[in-house]
């Protein structure tokens, strides 16, 4: 039986919570080295560059989360939920 694509997520959608995502840590990130070292310059180097390429990193695994059926649900019309088997 072929995997039938049920659910699929905008890029949009996906972009906006990748960059939501990626604000709070940014912010995370800035705090909590900051607080560990002190100094402003070393917290706003490791917030950017950590942050590149994990936001890359980030995008690609919630697009390749969309892909995958396990744990989603389907409306059937009715408002009842059914559970899509992977």
């Amino acid at each position: 039986m072929k995997n039938k694509h049920y659910f699929k997520e905008a890029w949009s959608r996906a972009l906006t919570k990748t960059i939501t995502y990626r604000v709070f840590i940014l912010i995370l990130d800035f705090t909590v080295i900051y607080l560990l070292t002190g100094k402003i310059n070393i917290a706003l180097g490791f917030m950017v560059v950590s942050n590149i390429y994990t936001t890359i990193g980030y995008y690609i695994h919630e697009r390749a989360w969309d892909h995958v059926r396990w744990g989603k649900f389907k409306n059937n019309g009715t408002g009842i939920l059914k559970k899509l088997f992977a």
